[in-house]
């Protein structure tokens, strides 16, 4: 076994240390070329005159670059635009229409005339019941007043908040969810259990007869999911020779998971439900609506009335608000839909299903509009064929400013030759002693002025290039005559 103290690092053999040695003269010759590369795409002075399609074509390629510079900084505008939304996440209000039906078997006026003839009345088949959950999202809510009669409006009921629509006639149901669309029944809900309204007798006062939960550890986003976490039609079979009233508990699951406010919190944000990202922005606003943040600790803030029943003391910290939120969230109370399980003749003569209408929050429709824009693959693809062409445009415009520089040197050696030489000596002359470090001051004025003969800490001598100059003069090789 080895010790757990630091050991010393193998060495690298030669081939390593000539392959690190060559990586690094590659990525210094990438940088290089990087670093002359032309990035700059504006016409050059002085040029319009000299293009072959005269000035206008100047004037046309700079009303191109102007709108181009327009369009980029939009589309940049409009990605952010579409970024931020994604990050909020924003919730539609849909309706969810769930139908609630239910069928028997083996009951005993189902059986045939033929046994009650022969008085057969002994049977190993035992009376049962079969309820169907199905639920549908309906496409446009304006298909809640397309499918209603006018004879249903008084069938409306409140249950727990949710608006129900209960229909005595079976209603037209919307077309399935299309595979992969996250839209079915399962998606809105976390859990599901039946309850009967009288337990049995000798069975516990909250007597469950079907409990369903989805599993915790649901890959978000797939497209396949297990048929336990996505189904449209919930079905379950029990015993019963007679009629029973049911409660169907819907509990919603939504992310980010909302919940629902003490009094206290909903007296702050006046919701009584909400995220607690939506609470602690919500608490935050109202801090800052009533000047109540300190000013000279900005994150600290004092309590009023409604904010000493949330935090529980005279002045609070900001960054704590998520700690004084949380005690005061609870998980929503589930959606309640009674329901009577029918087992006699009469009513399975005609059969009709009992229909609700609960609302549901959908992601914004256009979220995955949104998410295919920005992972489009042609979109990118687009994006790499415009950086070659502006590497080529940025060529091209260099390729003009070199060609004016030398119409321009030229043009002005042919009209003075001699003047035009003397001026250009004089500019490489002056260029290299500035190099050197041996030209005059910016201004034309001596070294051996009376400015320069003055000493102190106020002289030039005490200024920046001054000391530069000394410096360049020092570094200077001794080899290198002195000039005087």
């Amino acid at each position: 076994m080895m010790s757990a103290g630091p050991h010393p690092q193998v060495p690298m053999t030669a081939a390593q240390i000539n392959q690190q040695h060559f990586q690094a003269q590659q990525a210094n010759q990438r940088a290089k070329i990087r670093s002359r590369k032309p990035t700059d795409k504006n016409l050059p002075d002085g040029i319009d005159e000299l293009l072959v399609g005269g000035p206008d074509l100047a004037v046309a390629y700079r009303e191109l670059r102007d709108f181009e510079r327009r369009l980029d900084a939009t589309m940049t505008r409009k990605k952010l635009d579409i970024m931020d939304s994604l990050s909020r996440n924003t919730k539609h209000q849909r309706k969810l229409r769930i139908w609630i039906t239910n069928t028997v078997e083996d009951q005993y006026w189902q059986a045939s005339a033929s046994n009650l003839d022969n008085f057969e009345f002994s049977s190993t088949s035992e009376a049962t019941y079969r309820v169907t959950i199905e639920a549908r999202l309906l496409d446009d809510p304006l298909d809640l007043d397309k499918d209603k009669n006018s004879d249903e409006d008084d069938a409306n009921k409140e249950v727990d908040g949710d608006k129900m629509d209960t229909d005595e006639k079976p209603q037209q149901k919307p077309a399935p969810a299309k595979p992969g669309q996250r839209t079915r029944f399962a998606h809105f809900f976390k859990a599901l259990t039946v309850e009967p309204d009288r337990p049995k007798p000798g069975a516990p006062g909250n007597e469950t007869i079907v409990e369903w939960k989805k599993p915790d550890k649901t890959p978000s986003g797939a497209q396949n999911l297990p048929a336990i976490a996505d189904f449209d039609e919930f079905t379950f079979k029990r015993p019963a020779d007679e009629n029973m009233n049911i409660t169907i508990n819907l509990f919603r699951h939504e992310e980010p998971e909302r919940f629902s406010v003490s009094p206290e919190l909903a007296d702050i944000i006046d919701e009584t439900d909400a995220t607690l990202k939506e609470a602690t922005l919500a608490v935050y606003e109202y801090i800052k609506l009533f000047n109540l943040q300190d000013e000279e600790e900005t994150r600290n803030f004092r309590c009023d009335e409604y904010l000493k029943k949330l935090v529980g003391r005279e002045m609070g910290l900001i960054g704590q608000l998520p700690e004084y939120i949380t005690p005061h969230l609870r998980p929503l109370p589930p959606i309640k839909l009674p329901y009577t399980i029918r087992v006699d003749e009469e009513f399975h003569k005609n059969p009709t299903p009992t229909i609700y209408d609960v609302t549901v929050a959908v992601d914004d429709p256009m979220r995955a509009k949104y998410l295919s824009f920005l992972h489009n693959s042609q979109h990118a693809g687009m994006l790499k064929e415009i950086a070659r062409l502006d590497d080529q445009l940025a060529t091209v415009c260099q390729a003009l400013a070199e060609s004016k520089a030398r119409h321009t040197f030229f043009t002005s050696m042919a009209n003075d030759p001699v003047g035009f030489v003397r001026t250009w000596l004089s500019s490489q002359k002056r260029d290299l002693d500035i190099i050197l470090g041996e030209s005059a001051r910016g201004n034309g004025e001596s070294i051996h002025g009376d400015e320069w003969r003055k000493g102190g800490r106020d002289s030039v001598w005490n200024t920046a290039n001054a000391r530069e100059s000394v410096n360049v003069l020092l570094s200077r090789s001794p080899s290198r005559p002195q000039q005087r």
